[in-house]
This record gives C-alpha cells, structure tokens and sequence, in this order.
C-alpha cells in the first residue's frame, strides 16, 4: 500500500516541532495521523485516563500498538481481554503492551488511572489481537561512553510480527547523546529502508521537580532540504519525514526518553517481515565514532545486552 502524499517540501519546518500540548484533539494529548504530519504511514496518540475512567477507539486502517507510559491498563479488543501490567513511567524499565490490527474497535480502562501511547501504522495487513510481554522485550544497550544508550525493541521486525509498524525505546543518560551517529531512512535500497519516523519526548525533572530539557537535530540528505535544531522538553514531539536526523542530546542532570515509531513502504528485500526493514544510513562525517567503542565502556547506569 503506498499513499500519495502532501508535498512535504512545502511543509514550515517549525511544523515538525510540536511542543507538549500543541497537537492534542479528541481527546487525547496528542493526535499525530499520517493526515496531520502530512505523509503516508506513521502515527501516535497519547491518551490520560483518571482512576476507572474508560477510553474506546477504533483502529480503523491503521495497526495499533497500546504502549503504557504509566499505569496498568486493561485492553478490550474484538471479545479478547488483556491486561497490561505497565509501570510507574517510562524510566521504571520495558512495559508489555498489546497489538492491534485494522478494523479493530478497542476499549482502554485504566483502574487507577495513567497514561497510554497508540503507536500506529497505515496498513492493509491483518493479524491478530495479542499481548506482548515486558519480559521479552529485547533491551539492548548501544554505544559507549558518552554515547550510550538503552534500547528496548518491542516493536521492531525480529521481535514483533506486524503490518507495517516499527517502534521501540531509547534512554539516554542524563548529559548522553544518542540517535548518533547522525543517520538517515529516506530512500530504498540494498542498505537502507523508506521510513517516516516520530520522536515522542519525555524529559526526567531536577531533583526538586525542574524542568529538564534536550536537543534535537535534523538536517538535509541528498535531495531532501531539512534544517531543524530544536531544544526538546517533556512530552514534545519531533516529527522526521526525511533526512540525517540526530544527535539527540540530554542535558546533564535529565535524562531522556524517546518513543520512536516508524513506518513506509514495503521494502523488497524484507519479505520475510511483511516488508518492514529498518535499514538506516550513518551520516558520512560522523560514522568514524562507531570505532571508539570498543575500547570503552557502556555507561555503567544503563543495564542489557551489549549490541
């Protein structure tokens, strides 16, 4: 399936930063389709539910992946019933989750209340409703020094058997930088795969409650005009339809969580996943920092396996 898409040249680049609270509608905190990004596959939802307060959706044609941010939920979906243990937020470590396929009418209820991520996919492939545990959620730890991060890869094509959707988690260390090298997704070829991608912020406050904060980079690829620095606070979004995107930095004294959902265009190379590949390309001027790795260590307040 391959949509037409808005010229996304024509698009202000200030629209790509969508600050905490700039893109909530229906009733969620955030709302980002492929209609309001302007492009053909990926979205996102954040929703807040009070203790015993219910929420009821359809997927419609979209592949729906239920990431809680905080909080157990309870998932109804199409006469299946899961309950997703979740966690306290989003640094307390991997969650389960549950997936969702098109044509899906769900209801969320949340007991005592928290917040819930819908990562979704335009997609015409249709499986069915299950759970995903927290305990086999791959955690992975990249880089070194102070390039090290943790990424939890719940929803990518090794791990998760879905349409379309690639997602997955990274902690950064407060004063880390991640997302770097710099890289890109925007072409298909041998080595690299055709994905629109979002960057969902959550930034850890001070010890007395301070707003932290972040940066964020993207810049032009070969036939792709894109220049985008932004400070990234708690809860902003970051929308990346093309271009070398990275590094994103913590600030020292925040650490940084990011949701990234991705999704495009069948990849001809990656049949065997319903066409999802995640092929990226290293910024050529930055690549170089790959080798310093070896001889360092993973930074000590990250835990998993070592990529």
């Amino acid at each position: 399936m391959r949509l037409e898409q808005q010229p996304l040249s024509q698009v202000p680049e200030k629209a790509y930063h969508l600050p905490a609270g700039t893109a909530a509608a229906h009733g969620y905190d955030l709302e980002v389709t492929p209609e309001s990004a302007g492009w053909g596959y990926s979205g996102l939802r954040v929703v807040t539910l009070a203790a015993a307060e219910e929420h009821a959706f359809s997927t419609g044609d979209d592949e729906v992946v239920v990431v809680p941010l905080s909080g157990a939920v309870s998932v109804e979906a199409d006469g299946s019933h899961l309950d997703l243990a979740g966690r306290a937020d989003v640094f307390a470590g991997p969650t389960d989750f549950a997936y969702l396929p098109p044509g899906t009418t769900a209801t969320l209820l949340s007991e005592r209340g928290g917040r819930f991520a819908l990562c979704t996919a335009r997609t015409d492939r249709h499986l069915p409703v299950r759970y995903g545990a927290a305990a086999d959620v791959p955690v992975e730890l990249r880089g070194a020094g102070r390039s090290s991060r943790q990424v939890r890869n719940f929803g990518t094509p090794d791990h998760l058997d879905a349409g379309a959707i690639i997602a997955c988690e990274v902690i950064t260390p407060d004063g880390n930088w991640s997302s770097y090298p710099a890289h890109k997704h925007d072409e298909a070829s041998a080595t690299e795969s055709e994905l629109e991608e979002i960057y969902y912020f959550e930034i850890a406050a001070g010890p007395q409650g301070q707003p932290g904060l972040g940066f964020f980079r993207t810049s032009s690829s070969p036939g792709h005009p894109i220049e985008i620095t932004e400070e990234v606070h708690d809860r902003d979004v970051v929308l990346v339809p093309f271009g070398w995107h990275g590094p994103a930095v913590a600030a020292p004294g925040h650490a940084m969580y990011y949701l990234n959902v991705m999704a495009g265009p069948p990849h001809p190379a990656a049949e065997a996943q319903g066409g999802r590949a995640w092929l990226i390309s290293d910024h050529p001027d930055q690549t170089w920092i790959r080798s310093t790795w070896a001889d360092e260590q993973v930074d000590p307040r990250l835990t998993g396996e070592r990529s």
